[in-house]
């Protein structure tokens, strides 16, 4: 019988040790290593034998194939199955991960009984509610008619037995840290536990074909707890977001086997659940006649879809010997490149001035098309001139103060035109292009200078 040996695994990382310390020297964090005893570890080769030391021969496929892809299950929930790429790939394996009452259970339940609405054979597995609790959300969502199997159950066992006899297109497992198997000694949610169920579940998908969603918590930090073992083993990775304060929530996919990484499905968390925002353009532009200086209207694409979101700066006399840099929604380290390519290129000081930046809505802009905008909502402020109500801006700026094209800049304006801007503000477009989008008077800007100027005399 093999020896037992007793391994310390950090619960951040999943990196094992020998013996226990106050610091895995991996990911460097503190007192998160966890006793745990196994005879070998998980996946570990056995010694070979005289018989199966030559091993089997490896059967070699083409790319070409004459078997049909198989057709996507459409759930019927538009912006998730945006996200996922057109739908849900059979035998394909989803990790939805987010903050704890972000909304990840409303959604999944939302998406089992639509998908079940339309026909699909869905299953939802619970480990942490009971079904009665389940059914009462349902009710309250008014989705308490759709035809889901629900079951509350955490053994690993038990649940691959019943997938395997029953045959579903869609199984749901809320959440991941809550199974446990048998073979292994460590409780629940442990990096074995997590790691060993979740490879079984993604093996039984590739096997038997049903799509498997899998629920994951998330740390203090807001990474996938288990840890990056499971986003290695799934197809995809999405994760829900939402700011504490606003209704909103944000479902992005940070890797996808199957579709883009970077498409966003936007959700108004209600009182009877979630719903659909079909135009985000309008939950995050502000609702004022007129434009206060210091606000920029940003028309920005989130994978292919534009939208328009307020970017709003605040430039005030410093009152300490140290000026403030606060940051909202954008990345600092570009706000402290503009602030210089402002200072070298045209002139303006913000060396003893506080300087205040604010996505308008909490929404997260990681575009390089933003910095226009950023920097005409810095120099408004700065300048105390508001910019025109029907303007928006987009454009990339250089260390030299040069304005760079961006692209899909035609979506951009077509976006702008549908909720009513008549101008924009962007690098200078080809003549086809701007002729494309009638309606619409295009100000093109080559240096950042231009800018400074067009704001300071109100020339546009």
């Amino acid at each position: 019988m093999a020896r037992e040996t007793a391994l310390y695994v950090c619960q951040s990382c999943g990196t094992v040790h020998g013996k226990w310390s106050g610091q895995c020297s991996a990911c460097g964090q503190w007192n998160t290593l966890s006793e745990e005893s196994r005879s070998a570890p998980p996946g570990a080769i056995k010694p070979a034998t005289a018989a199966s030391a030559r091993g089997r021969g490896v059967q070699f496929e083409t790319l070409q194939s004459d078997t049909p892809e198989p057709p996507r299950i459409t759930t019927d929930v538009a912006e998730f199955d945006r996200v996922c790429g057109g739908g849900v790939v059979p035998g394909s394996a989803i990790l939805l991960s987010g903050d704890p009452g972000v909304g990840k259970s409303t959604l999944l339940l939302e998406v089992a009984a639509k998908a079940a609405l339309r026909g699909a054979r869905v299953a939802y597995i619970s480990g942490e509610e009971a079904v009665e609790q389940i059914r009462a959300r349902a009710k309250r969502m008014g989705l308490a008619d759709a035809p889901v199997n629900l079951a509350a159950a955490t053994a690993l066992r038990d649940i691959l037995g019943t997938l395997k006899r029953e045959k579903f297109d869609i199984v749901i497992v809320d959440s991941v840290q809550t199974l446990w198997s048998d073979v292994h000694d460590s409780g629940p949610g442990s990096i074995t536990q997590v790691r060993a169920c979740a490879g079984e579940l993604v093996r039984l998908a590739k096997n038997d074909g049903p799509a498997i969603v899998l629920v994951g918590h998330v740390t203090k930090d807001g990474q996938v707890a288990g840890p990056r073992v499971v986003e290695h083993l799934v197809d995809a990775v999405m994760t829900f977001e939402g700011e504490r304060g606003y209704p909103f929530r944000i479902l992005r996919a940070g890797k996808n086997r199957f579709g883009a990484t970077d498409e966003i499905g936007v959700f108004e968390m209600g009182d009877s659940g979630l719903r659909e925002v079909a135009n985000p353009s309008a939950l995050f532009l502000g609702e004022g006649k007129e434009r206060a200086p210091g606000a920029a209207v940003f028309a920005g694409i989130e994978g292919s879809r534009p939208v328009l979101v307020e970017m709003q700066a605040l430039v005030a006399p410093s009152a300490y010997g140290t000026p403030r840099r606060a940051v909202v929604g954008w990345d600092s380290g570009r706000l402290a490149m503009l602030l210089a390519v402002l200072e070298a290129r045209c002139g303006l000081g913000f060396g003893d001035k506080d300087v205040y930046l604010n996505v308008a809505g909490g929404l997260r802009i990681n575009e390089p098309a933003a910095d226009l905008a950023a920097a005409a909502a810095l120099i408004s402020s700065a300048l105390d001139m508001p910019l025109p109500q029907g303007c928006v801006v987009f454009g990339e700026i250089g260390l030299s103060g040069e304005v760079r094209s961006v692209g899909r800049a035609e979506a951009r304006m077509r976006e702008a035109q549908k909720l009513g801007f008549d101008q924009v503000l962007s690098p200078a477009l080809p003549a086809q292009k701007e002729g494309r989008t009638k309606g619409v008077k295009v100000t093109s800007a080559a240096r950042l200078t231009d800018v400074v100027e067009r704001i300071s005399q109100n020339r546009y």
